[in-house]
């Protein structure tokens, strides 16, 4: 399939790669990052259509992560689709010099650009999160921002995106609100800034209204039948796009939610991948949470399979 790319540093579509571990006592909680299977995987997804890959973000479990293995992620990832896709790293950190240092260290490992929350643990004011991203962006790579503000607490308005957009460097915001009507007033409140869809159950209403990438979730689990959502999307071709989205949304709705680590984890063991447990915080899924999840995956790869290579129904 042909990758998805459009003009600007980081659009298409780019997973937010999970992350598998293997056994190990002598790991943390007994889990060491399994590095080898997690370049196989990056290297899957764009194989499959997808425009990169995002490193240690919340989906990769970055938290969770000790310095070095963290880095460790990054350089797996840079190196499993070197030349082929693009690589944007998660630099997510509690103050400004924690995410400069990690947006050096990806600078340094050839990423493509990063992608940056507010300050994770701290509530900030505007002046603050603005001189964070600066922080960042003056490291000198592209950076996209990341509006989530059910975990940070902070909320990056489309008023506030505009001085934010006005910073070198920052050409993008992965907009997790889930408010569809904010793509247009961002793309008025600060015109030079690309709008990235980050929340998977609002993907195809976030590209109808002008969104030009997708950094992505459920992509680790339907790769190429993503891209070829985000295509018929971006060329306008509804009735396609609706046909492949119904579906899928269902569980594109676990992105959204507390569980969407676990969720999208067994959803890559129901299509034959290998997903894996996490890293506390997170434990397994309880049984109500793992059943609805198995439902609504099912209904999705049945309808898939209902569909043809074309993404037309048979």
């Amino acid at each position: 399939m042909s990758p998805t790319s459009l003009d600007g540093a980081l659009n298409g579509v780019v997973v937010a790669t999970a992350l598998p571990y293997r056994e190990d006592a002598a790991a943390p909680a007994g889990l060491a990052v399994d590095l080898d299977r997690y370049a196989e995987h990056c290297a899957w997804l764009v194989d499959n259509g997808c425009d990169g890959v995002g490193p240690n973000g919340s989906l990769g479990e970055y938290s969770s992560l000790t310095d070095d293995e963290r880095r460790a992620v990054a350089r797996a990832a840079i190196a499993a689709v070197a030349g082929r896709g693009k690589v944007v790293v998660g630099v997510h950190g509690v103050g400004s010099h924690q995410a400069a240092q990690w947006a050096e260290a990806a600078a340094e490992d050839g990423a493509d650009g990063v992608l940056c929350l507010p300050p994770t643990l701290y509530r900030a004011n505007p002046g603050e999160v603005v001189a964070h991203f600066e922080a960042v962006a003056a490291v000198g790579l592209p950076v996209m921002v990341y509006n989530n503000p059910f975990d940070t607490k902070v909320d990056l308005t489309p008023a506030l995106l505009s001085e934010i957009a006005a910073i070198d460097n920052v050409v993008a915001v992965k907009e997790f609100s889930g408010d569809v009507r904010r793509v247009l007033e961002i793309k008025e409140q600060a015109p030079g800034l690309d709008v990235i869809s980050g929340a998977d159950d609002v993907v195809l209403e976030s590209l109808l209204m002008g969104a030009t990438g997708w950094f992505a979730g459920f992509p680790n689990v339907f790769p190429a039948e993503s891209a070829r959502l985000f295509q018929l999307a971006r060329s306008g071709k509804l009735e396609e796009a609706r046909a492949l989205y119904e579906p899928l949304v269902a569980a594109f709705r676990w992105d959204s939610r507390t569980e969407f680590v676990q969720a999208i984890k067994l959803g890559m063991e129901m299509v034959g991948r290998f997903g894996g447990p996490c890293r506390p915080p997170r434990g397994p899924l309880v049984p109500a949470f793992r059943e609805q999840v198995t439902a609504d995956m099912r209904r999705a790869i049945d309808a898939l399979a209902a569909l043809g290579a074309d993404g037309q129904r048979a």
